[in-house]
């Protein structure tokens, strides 16, 4: 898959609210901060093989901090 074409993930730190589900549904693509809330890992990459983990972190995400886009 080109760079062009990956997903990527990130997480809006003004609806974080801390309760990590996105971590533990997938730790490969998140990360906690020094107060607790998620942020992705890295440049927020998701490699094809995780897709479906971000997609289910989005959707399990109470406060909809989780956001995925494709680099077109």
């Amino acid at each position: 898959m080109s760079e062009r074409n990956m997903m990527k993930v990130r997480v809006e730190a003004e609806r974080c609210q801390g309760h990590n589900r996105c971590c533990s549904i997938a730790p490969e693509l998140f990360e906690i901060d020094d107060y607790g809330y998620a942020r992705a890992s890295g440049d927020g990459s998701v490699p094809p093989a995780l897709e479906e983990k971000a997609r289910l972190a989005m959707k399990n995400c109470p406060e909809h901090a989780v956001r995925l886009t494709r680099q077109d």
